[in-house]
């Protein structure tokens, strides 16, 4: 990806998306959620209420979950961010969180979803999957307006248990 039109007031800022290298100028006060939206049409990062209340535009920026709406884009600089389109395997794989959503049916309408696998990714990554009630407090930063609750825990929990193993580690 190159670098487009500089005016007085741009910066340009290189990062990594989805392992890909990216360069642009964009305006400073441009958040990371436009500029994945608008910038790099990667449109599985949704903007729910742009206030971080909602958790619907989680992505993960150098292996951290952040909430791209809060996140100004030129904070990135040199970071790497991952968004859904980047989750599965390089063959087009799921990444076991999103197998787990479509096995326990962990979604209705699907706008919150893209921000509450990447969410339960970095809870599982994070060590917070042990039990209902830890998955419940770390995801409670996402909101899901169907009510799909009791069926994203059931997701994270067996995620949880096929990403540590057998052994449980």
């Amino acid at each position: 990806m190159s670098v487009k039109n500089r005016s007085a007031s741009s910066v340009e800022v290189a990062l990594t998306v989805n392992g890909a290298q990216a360069r642009l100028v964009i305006d400073p006060r441009e958040s990371l959620l436009d500029l994945l939206r608008e910038r790099l049409a990667l449109t599985g990062t949704k903007k729910g209420c742009d206030h971080g209340q909602c958790g619907a535009c989680t992505v993960h920026l150098d292996g951290r979950r952040v909430l791209a709406c809060l996140t100004p884009a030129v904070q990135v600089q040199g970071g790497a961010v991952t968004t859904i389109e980047g989750l599965a395997a390089a063959d087009g794989t799921p990444h076991p969180v999103q197998r787990a959503f479509v096995d326990h049916d962990a979604l209705q309408c699907g706008y919150c979803t893209p921000g509450q696998i990447m969410s339960a990714v970095a809870c599982i990554a994070e060590g917070h999957a042990g039990s209902d009630d830890e998955i419940r407090e770390h995801l409670s930063g996402n909101l899901c307006r169907c009510g799909a609750y009791p069926n994203i825990v059931a997701a994270v929990r067996q995620a949880a248990r096929e990403i540590r193993g057998p052994a449980g580690g």
